[in-house]
């Protein structure tokens, strides 16, 4: 079963990381999430979805709610340092950072480490191991750019989330779909969400 660790920060976008989840958890992935208290807050102002600060029911909700996958999911938060996620000698497959804030961004370029997700993405690199980062932000600021390539450099892979319209999207749920299966592409996993161009 493939390990991806997923984080959630509290930019804009939170359907995106949620979508994602389902898609993971659809693919048969184990997912360790990993939620910020930002992210909560966007949740609940963006979907009226409330995530529990209890990790365990966390879970529990999240599985209710995405019932009938074929995955597995555990939930962690900013500062369980004994997280497989914490360490180099239990990395996952790969992580991915959806949404990601330029604060998160910027922790994670300069090395910080201050938090569990923070710590998780320094791993993936360290490790040289695949890390997503999905920023939604606009317009990107010279230090905002300025992170992003140093990150690129360290081999991050920067995937804003700039959905593409030339598939005449018809609801809001076509455009997550395109920045989910961007994600998926970079992850190697299959998926159906979007035609493919030229087919």
């Amino acid at each position: 079963m493939k390990r991806i660790t997923l984080a959630w920060t509290g930019a804009s976008g939170i359907a995106y990381g949620l979508r994602l989840l389902e898609c993971l958890l659809g693919a048969g992935c184990r997912v360790d999430l990993l939620v910020s208290q930002a992210a909560r807050i966007v949740a609940r102002q963006e979907l009226d979805l409330t995530l529990p600060g209890d990790l365990a029911e966390l879970a529990a909700m999240l599985n209710g709610r995405l019932a009938g996958h074929a995955g597995e999911i555990q939930v962690y938060g900013e500062k369980e340092w004994f997280a497989p996620a914490a360490s180099g000698s239990n990395p996952a497959a790969a992580m991915v950072v959806c949404p990601c804030t330029m604060g998160s961004l910027a922790a994670i370029a300069h090395g910080l480490a201050d938090n569990l997700i923070e710590r998780a993405a320094d791993v993936m690199l360290k490790e040289k191991r695949p890390l997503i980062l999905v920023p939604r932000e606009t317009p990107f600021s010279l230090i905002h750019l300025r992170n992003m390539t140093q990150l690129a450099e360290a081999g991050a892979t920067i995937l804003p989330a700039n959905p593409g319209f030339y598939e005449r999207p018809k609801s809001v749920a076509q455009v997550v779909d395109f920045i989910v299966a961007r994600v998926l592409d970079q992850l190697d996993i299959a998926n159906d969400l979007l035609p493919r161009w030229g087919k």
